[in-house]
């Protein structure tokens, strides 16, 4: 009897999960979610979900939602990029799911995309005989230049990390306002341009110069076109370093209209908004910057650990900088099925902000032991670094794959999401993919 039921319960999942968790349950659909699915039910009805036994089961943390039911977006196509997922059309912003994310140099049809106005019209125009970069404020030779003039200075091309401080923000409970980021707002590309740094030293720094404020031409979306959507910097020493760039060109091609053409500031391992795109003025100011989304909870987290759902004022924030240890699987993708006894290749990313990444492992029973995964260096500094691992899955289920990073000063990436936050930044836990042995 009990086989009969459970196998009816498992065509019903394949073909009404909904209708399947009511009948489960004896409740009405709409009253069900995945939250609560571990919270109202046992190894009885997992196994059913997931149509094979966890032979770990005794390590699953209480309220774990399985990886094979959390990670359920499906590929979106949109013009010029291939498989993102659109989180918002008004402004675009779209992440790409993990496994399109393997390659070492992440193309640029598969990098995420983040928006916080319209593209300007000059980033579909070729000619860019008019478009001219100011440079002013607290510089002794204030500069207006040409990209011909850019390109004088001495060029330089890096892999660098670009990722927005926000993703990974759909983890978060209670869950914070913004785009609902998983793990794909984040891509390692191939920039090409000049040092910031150079251009800065041309100017001529002053001493009172503090920090830098950068100024698209991306449109606002109230159609104002005196008003800037967002307006960040960082502080002078950010913008000196080697490999902070303006950069022309991405993986040996023009900028994209979506990647800020023709030309952008790229600020690798601090978060994205500091990576101005449609860059027409650096206004080096002898202040901490205060344009558009540099004060209250933007781009900010509290001083110390608040609870959930604290409001915290805005005098106890600070700004993000560096970013924190992370790692992403990209291969298998997620609810793969396999036979027992085979093989499994396991691979990915890992990156850490303006550090680097000592150790990576690898968990298939659930956190109670870790596998050390060969772990590649970096191309160049501020690169993301490649790993992998073989597996042998002991029996036949249910496994999920955790990945765990660790960073050249000693700081490891947490199972659950870190410290709440009001906008929902800095989610670094651990990924995880879901395989079953047959």
């Amino acid at each position: 009897m009990i086989q009969k039921k459970e196998r009816r319960l498992r065509e019903l999942y394949a073909s009404d999960p909904e209708k399947a968790d009511a009948e489960l349950w004896g409740r009405a659909p709409e009253n069900i979610s995945r939250r609560g699915f571990l919270k109202n039910s046992g190894i009885a009805a997992l196994t059913v979900a997931l149509s094979a036994p966890i032979p770990f089961f005794k390590n699953m943390p209480a309220g774990l939602i399985p990886a094979a039911l959390a990670n359920t977006s499906d590929d979106f196509e949109i013009p010029g990029k291939h498989g993102l997922v659109v989180l918002n059309d008004r402004p675009l912003n779209a992440e790409t799911p993990p496994h399109l994310l393997d390659d070492s140099i992440t193309p640029n049809d598969r990098h995420f995309v983040r928006n916080n106005g319209y593209p300007p019209g000059s980033a579909y125009d070729t000619d860019t005989s008019e478009w001219k970069l100011t440079i002013d404020g607290e510089v002794h030779r204030p500069l207006t230049l040409s990209l011909d003039q850019l390109k004088r200075f001495k060029l330089s091309t890096y892999a660098l990390q670009l990722e927005c401080g926000g993703n990974g923000r759909a983890g978060f409970n209670p869950p914070a306002k913004g785009n609902q980021w998983t793990f794909g707002a984040i891509g390692c590309a191939r920039y090409t341009g000049v040092r910031l740094g150079d251009v800065l030293r041309e100017a001529g720094l002053k001493d009172s110069a503090v920090y830098t404020g950068y100024y698209g031409s991306d449109l606002h979306l109230s159609g104002n076109p005196d008003k800037p959507t967002i307006s960040r910097g960082t502080p002078i020493a950010k913008a000196m370093e080697d490999h902070t760039l303006l950069a022309w060109e991405m993986n040996g091609k023009p900028l994209p209209a979506l990647h800020g053409y023709p030309l952008r500031v790229v600020t690798p391992g601090w978060p994205g908004s500091t990576s101005a795109k449609w860059l027409k003025r650096i206004w080096v100011r002898d202040r901490v910057h205060d344009g558009p989304k540099m004060g209250g909870t933007s781009y900010r987290v509290p001083k110390y650990n608040v609870a959930p759902g604290t409001k915290v004022p805005e005098e106890d924030m600070q700004i993000i900088e560096s970013l924190p240890v992370k790692s992403l699987i990209t291969q298998p993708k997620t609810r793969l099925q396999i036979k027992k006894g085979q093989t499994l290749k396991v691979k990915g990313h890992a990156w850490a902000g303006d550090r680097s990444i000592s150790h990576m492992h690898v968990s298939y029973d659930f956190g109670a032991t870790w596998i050390a995964a060969s772990l590649k260096e970096p191309v160049n500094k501020y690169a993301w670094q490649d790993w992998q691992v073989d597996l042998k899955l002991p029996e036949r289920g249910y496994y999920e794959l955790w990945a765990r990073a660790t960073d050249s000063a000693g700081v490891m990436q947490p199972m659950v999401v870190p410290g709440w936050n009001p906008k929902g930044y800095l989610n670094n836990a651990m990924h995880r993919i879901a395989v079953t042995v047959v």
